[in-house]
C-alpha cells in the first residue's frame, strides 16, 4: 500500500525522537529541513512516496543552488533528506531509496583566519610585563601560540604538565588522549616567569595545581581565555572581532606550515586525528604558494 510522503515523514521523525533519542532541538531542524524539501516535491506533483526518483532529488538541489545558501547549509539539509529516504527503505515503507544514486554536495573546508606572524607577535607581547594578571596571560599565550593548544587543553593544563627540562609540555586533546608537544623559549621563559607570583591568585585557597588561574583562585574558564586573547587584540591595535583562541591556534599551524613544517609534524602537533584535517593549512596562504611557484617552476620566469 503506497504511503504519502507526509506521512512517512512524521514517521521518521518520530523515530529520531524515540528510537535514536535525538534533542527536540535537532528533530525540529530535520522537520524545517523536510518541509522544505516536501514543498519542492509537491511542486513537481509528488504526493506518494513511491513517486520520488533521484530526479526529483537532485531538483530539490537545485532549488537549494538558485537560494544561494552556503555549502554547509545544502549539506545538512541533504544529510535530513538522505537520512529521511534511507530510513523509509529500511523500514520497507517504500521499495527504494531515491538518492542512493544522487551525488551529495561537497562541503567546502572554509580557511582558517590566520594572523600574520607579526600580528601574532604583538598579540603575545601585549599583556602588561609587571602585574600578575598580566604575567598570567603572557605565559597563556606563548603557550597557545608555541603549542597550538585547543581552549579545553589550556583550561585542563597543571603545572607538572610542564617538563621544563626537556621544553614539553603534555596536553589532553579529545577523547582524553595525551601527546607531548614542544615549547619554545618565549614560552618556557613566559611561564617561569608567571609561575614564582602565580599562588598569588589562590588568595588562601588549596592549590588543585591549575596552570592557568583566574582571579578567584580557580581554574581559567574557556570563557576567562577568551576575554584574555580578546584584551590583548585590543591593546595590540588588532580588530578583536578576528582575533579568537581558535584563530591563535589556527595561526600557529600556519606559521609553521608556511616555515616548513611537514604536515604530519604539525597533525601530531595539533592532536588532530586525520591528516586531511591538517591539509587544510596548505591552503592559507597565497603568498607561500606564489613563492612556492617562483622558486620551483620552470616556467615561473
Amino acid at each position: 500500500m503506497a504511503i504519502s510522503i507526509t506521512t512517512a515523514v512524521d514517521e521518521y521523525l518520530a523515530s529520531l525522537r524515540s528510537e535514536r533519542g535525538l534533542s527536540s532541538h535537532t528533530v525540529s531542524a530535520y522537520r524545517g529541513d523536510l518541509r522544505q524539501y516536501v514543498m519542492v516535491l509537491e511542486t513537481l506533483g509528488r504526493n506518494q512516496l513511491d513517486e520520488v526518483s533521484g530526479d526529483d532529488v537532485m531538483q530539490f538541489v537545485t532549488w537549494m543552488t538558485d537560494q544561494r545558501w552556503q555549502p554547509s547549509t545544502v549539506s545538512r539539509k541533504m544529510a535530513a533528506v538522505t537520512g529521511f529516504h534511507r530510513f523509509a527503505a529500511t523500514e520497507q515503507l517504500v521499495g527504494h531509496d531515491p538518492t542512493v544514486l544522487v551525488e551529495r554536495p561537497r562541503r567546502s573546508a572554509a580557511l582558517p583566519k590566520a594572523l600574520l606572524i607579526e600580528e601574532a607577535l604583538r598579540l603575545v607581547e601585549a599583556p602588561e610585563p609587571t602585574s600578575v594578571l598580566g604575567r598570567r596571560d603572557r605565559a597563556l599565550l606563548e603557550f597557545m601560540y608555541a603549542t597550538g593548544a585547543r581552549v579545553a587543553e589550556a583550561v585542563g593544563l597543571d603545572v607538572e604538565d610542564v617538563d621544563f627540562e626537556t621544553h614539553t609540555v603534555r596536553l589532553t586533546g579529545k577523547g582524553d588522549r595525551q601527546r607531548i608537544v614542544p615549547l619554545g623559549r618565549h614560552a618556557v621563559d613566559a611561564i617561569r616567569h608567571y609561575l614564582p607570583i602565580r599562588l598569588e591568585l589562590k588568595v588562601g585557597k588549596e592549590d588543585h595545581g591549575a596552570m592557568f588561574l583566574n582571579q578567584r583562585g580557580g581554574r581559567l574558564t574557556r570563557q576567562g581565555i577568551f576575554d584574555i586573547v580578546r584584551r590583548a587584540a585590543r591593546r595590540a591595535g588588532l580588530d578583536e572581532v578576528r582575533v579568537s583562541p581558535h584563530v591563535l591556534r589556527h595561526s600557529a599551524a600556519t606559521h609553521m606550515v608556511e616555515g616548513g613544517a611537514d604536515l604530519r609534524s604539525v597533525q601530531e602537533l595539533l592532536g588532530h586525528a586525520n591528516i586531511s584535517t591538517t591539509q587544510v593549512y596548505t591552503r592559507v596562504s597565497p603568498q607561500h604558494l606564489l613563492e612556492v611557484f617562483v622558486t620551483s617552476h620552470p616556467r615561473s620566469v
